[in-house]
């Protein structure tokens, strides 16, 4: 990554050799981990800020894709706000472009006046003029400089991250430079109130092809945009399996410990966490609570924390790095993501961190939202309890606590689900396949490629065959 202010170096956890992963093809039928043939496209990725501290994901994509030999460009439609970043960061390679957001009539013109001095582009404004006014005048300024910012850089396909804001710009620019975009669906932006229909609508439409990242966020699109959706693909978000060590932990530590991570913000849930602790610790259960993240909610849940005399219980930990928390899930004998839906409609899509948790081999306690049941299934890769309910959040805390080593079987299908559906190699090859065949499984099916098994005779993390055998198709 071609950038002075972030860190060098970076780490990975070591697989032990037992763990064999999946060997997995792209459409076309090349191995995931294998280069593209010549000719691929640049990708020209379009995101709301670059980079972002919560946003993992997108830099296990663009890593993985780069491992392919995708040739990428990145570009920051804000400056990046964030104070710590994670050493993954420095690995990338793509060049990361800050797009000029005009602030005044000057800047405004300017930018119209620069773009119009190339022909071609020129021409490109004339054809979008009029989704050009129909938008926000910072789409359309940005939109403006990013069109000659991709001729410049080769981009052959815009790819957006959210349909908001960077879908937005991605759609306008493709417009005005003739490009094709596409762009990855999450949460925030289909499930919150302020989501405005008629521009998701608009976004799907024209869009070469649409992504989004569970089954659930495809059922739920496309019963709100039958017509708009043809074009829609399930590609599970990715996991870089090496750095996450399956590392089980059958016995827990006395007094037995819950690791959380997540923003502080409502969605998140842990009020219902610090409930939950309060409840085990007043029926004498010896257990305590670290939380992971910042954000708005912190000063609300520590008085939270104070008023029940938790203080010596429950943890706020502030932000870590990704290497940071891959730690803390090796230390910790639970992991608990007690999610809710927010008052704004606001929820989880389905949260890197729960694969992360999953691949590390702590068992895990998630609530019941979006897509989260694909994931934990009760009795086979964790315990699902009923969103908003810190009684049943309790007493599924204190079932894995003393779960002990009858844990491991689950904790084993955990992993072997991960590896099965949720590998970045995986990921890059189909959005790849998407990008230079258009299609990715087959059409109106959620299925993706590899998604129904893994090759005959891969063992699963402990080294046992048949460990994926109650894993949810």
């Amino acid at each position: 990554m071609r950038t002075d202010h972030l860190p060098a170096g970076s780490s990975s956890a070591v697989r032990p050799p037992a763990v064999r992963m999946p060997e997995a093809h792209s459409p076309s039928g090349q191995p995931l981990g294998a280069g593209p043939p010549s000719g691929r496209p640049t990708i020209g990725y379009v995101l709301k800020m670059y980079p972002r501290f919560s946003e993992t994901f997108v830099v296990s994509e663009i890593l993985a894709r780069e491992a392919r030999g995708e040739s990428l460009v990145i570009f920051s439609l804000r400056p990046s706000t964030d104070t710590r970043f994670h050493p993954e960061l420095a690995r990338v390679q793509a060049p990361v472009i800050h797009v000029p957001r005009p602030s005044s009539a000057h800047g405004w013109w300017e930018t119209w006046r620069t773009a119009g001095a190339d022909p071609a582009t020129a021409a490109g404004l004339v054809t979008a003029l009029p989704a050009l006014l129909e938008a926000a005048h910072d789409d359309a300024g940005q939109a403006v400089a990013l069109a000659g910012l991709a001729r410049a850089h080769g981009v052959t396909h815009l790819h957006a991250h959210f349909a908001s804001v960077a879908t937005r710009v991605a759609r306008l620019t493709g417009l005005i430079a003739g490009l094709p975009y596409s762009f990855t669906a999450h949460a925030k932006d289909i499930f919150h109130e302020d989501v405005d229909p008629e521009l998701l609508r608009t976004a799907l439409a024209g869009a070469h092809h649409a992504v989004t990242i569970s089954e659930y966020n495809m059922a739920h699109l496309r019963s709100r945009f039958p017509d708009e959706c043809g074009r829609l693909h399930l590609v599970r978000n990715g996991l870089e399996l090496d750095r996450f060590e399956y590392a089980p932990r059958p016995a827990p530590a006395v007094p037995a410990r819950v690791l959380a991570v997540g923003r502080l913000v409502e969605k998140k849930g842990f009020r219902h966490l610090i409930d939950a602790v309060d409840r085990l610790r007043a029926a004498g259960e010896e257990v305590t609570a670290d939380i992971v993240g910042d954000g708005p909610l912190r000063e609300e849940l520590e008085a939270d924390i104070a008023a029940r005399g938790l203080g010596g219980a429950v943890s706020l930990l502030g932000p870590r790095t990704q290497e940071e928390v891959v730690r803390l899930l090796g230390s910790h004998d639970v992991f608990a993501a007690p999610f809710v839906v927010g008052a704004d409609g606001n929820a989880d899509g389905l949260p890197t961190v729960l694969l992360e948790a999953m691949a590390r081999g702590i068992r895990c306690v998630a609530a019941d939202v979006t897509a989260v049941s694909e994931v934990i299934v009760t009795g086979e890769t964790g315990w699902l309890v009923p969103s908003g309910d810190p009684a049943a959040l309790a007493r599924a805390l204190a079932e894995a606590v003393h779960a002990g080593p009858s844990s491991l079987a689950q904790t084993e299908r955990a992993r072997v689900l991960v590896e099965r559906r949720y590998d970045s190699r995986r990921q890059a090859a189909e959005l790849a396949a998407l990008v230079t065949e258009g299609s990715c499984g087959a059409e109106g099916s959620p299925a993706t490629v590899g998604e129904r098994g893994r090759p005959a005779g891969t063992d699963g993390p402990s080294g046992r065959r048949g460990a994926e055998e109650r894993i949810p198709a």
